[in-house]
């Protein structure tokens, strides 16, 4: 009988520190002062099959879950490194896997498991709609065995290094939908032929190095063959990428707040000050510890989302309550290691100040905290909407 200590993916998180252990801080240190994409990096997880697990073996992947998955990207960033540069491999699949037709999916899948084929973009995000994906205006016209895509996205990372993009868009004006949810659909963009034919990708510069774009469709042609699942319901079928996204990203939370606890800890036990170490100062020691707890109890949101998730349900209420509870745990770890390792805190050689960058974002997104506190009031809590 399995200890409920033990953990099932212990061989798959000892494999990805070593093959994090290739990528120190000095990697992701020159790569943040040159805003460069970690393309190294991004190889070698496809290489090894990491960003593959999602997808069934008939078609080159590992066949495993969603809890395989939170593993991979926790340990990704408690080793210091940041899966936000290949995340949306793993969220994206949701979509394709559970959506699209046998064709598509024999079509793609083993030239995304290969390697050969980036699937890293996932387009919903408008600058007039923000989180309101019912008002999101890019429309897809159809047009024959096509449909022409025009509008605007924002927030859309990694498109510069991407093959294809989920892409979500009106093909019905929301005015003659029944409910603001219908009469959207999920087209697969080939961005190798989008760019320059009437998609132009310009990039945007952040606090941190995130790779992030704006998107403008300019009468873009995609084909209708490249359509997911069936058209107008494409706002349920993103729905599952969204909630696999909040999940994933959650466990990369998780990841960064044992980074940060592992720091502080090591750093308390040998820094020596007045002639002790100070750990041994109550008030260095206990926000690690509290930090530690925190952590643990987001954790457990966390998987027991990702358990529902693969379960075949779509947890949209744990989905976004293990992201809100990750990403204040992350946020709350990095705050007490600034604090503990004092100026060093601040040192680029010490990779905190890079990781307390990255782990503010999750606050904000993929959906702000105001947002996930919305949904469990009205949905859990039966109260009126704000909105």
């Amino acid at each position: 009988m399995t200890s409920p200590m033990e953990d099932p993916y212990q061989d798959l998180r000892d494999a990805v520190r070593r093959l994090c252990a290739e990528f120190p801080g000095a990697y992701w240190q020159e790569l943040d002062r040159e805003r460069r994409y970690p393309t190294e990096f991004v190889s070698k997880l496809t290489s090894e099959g990491w960003l593959s697990v999602l997808i069934p073996e008939q078609f080159g992947g590992s066949g495993l879950g969603l809890s395989a998955a939170i593993a991979v990207m926790e340990e990704i960033h408690r080793s210091g490194c940041n899966g936000g540069a290949a995340h949306a491999q793993m969220y994206t699949m949701g979509t394709l896997l559970r959506h699209g037709s046998d064709e598509q999916k024999a079509h793609y899948l083993p030239r995304i498991a290969s390697g050969e084929l980036r699937l890293q973009a996932f387009g919903v995000t408008e600058p007039t709609s923000g989180t309101d994906t019912t008002r999101i205006r890019t429309f897809a016209r159809r047009d024959g065995d096509h449909y022409v895509v025009s509008g605007q996205k924002i927030w859309i990372s990694r498109a510069e290094h991407s093959d294809l993009m989920v892409l979500l868009c009106r093909t019905t004006p929301r005015e003659e939908c029944a409910k603001p949810t219908d009469g959207m659909s999920v087209l697969l963009v080939d961005m190798r032929e989008a760019v320059g034919n009437g998609l132009t990708i310009k990039p945007i510069r952040t606090m941190i190095n995130h790779a992030t774009t704006e998107l403008f469709f300019d009468d873009l042609r995609v084909p209708a063959a490249n359509r997911l699942g069936e058209e107008g319901k494409g706002f349920r079928y993103i729905l599952g990428g969204m909630n696999a996204e909040r999940i994933l990203i959650a466990s990369e939370c998780i990841g960064d707040a044992r980074f940060f606890i592992d720091k502080a800890s090591a750093y308390a036990a040998e820094r020596s000050v007045f002639g002790r170490p100070i750990g041994q100062n109550q008030g260095v020691q206990f926000p690690i510890a509290r930090a530690y707890v925190q952590t643990e109890a987001a954790a457990g949101m966390v998987q027991k989302a990702a358990s529902l998730y693969d379960a075949g349900h779509n947890p949209g209420t744990e989905a976004n309550m293990a992201k809100m509870l990750a990403s204040e745990a992350s946020w709350a770890a990095a705050d007490m290691c600034v604090q503990t390792h004092g100026g060093f805190g601040f040192a680029e050689e010490f990779d905190v100040e890079r990781k307390f960058r990255e782990t503010r974002l999750y606050h904000v997104a993929p959906i702000s905290t105001n947002l996930i506190l919305s949904h469990v009031a009205t949905h859990v809590l039966g109260l009126p909407k704000s909105f």
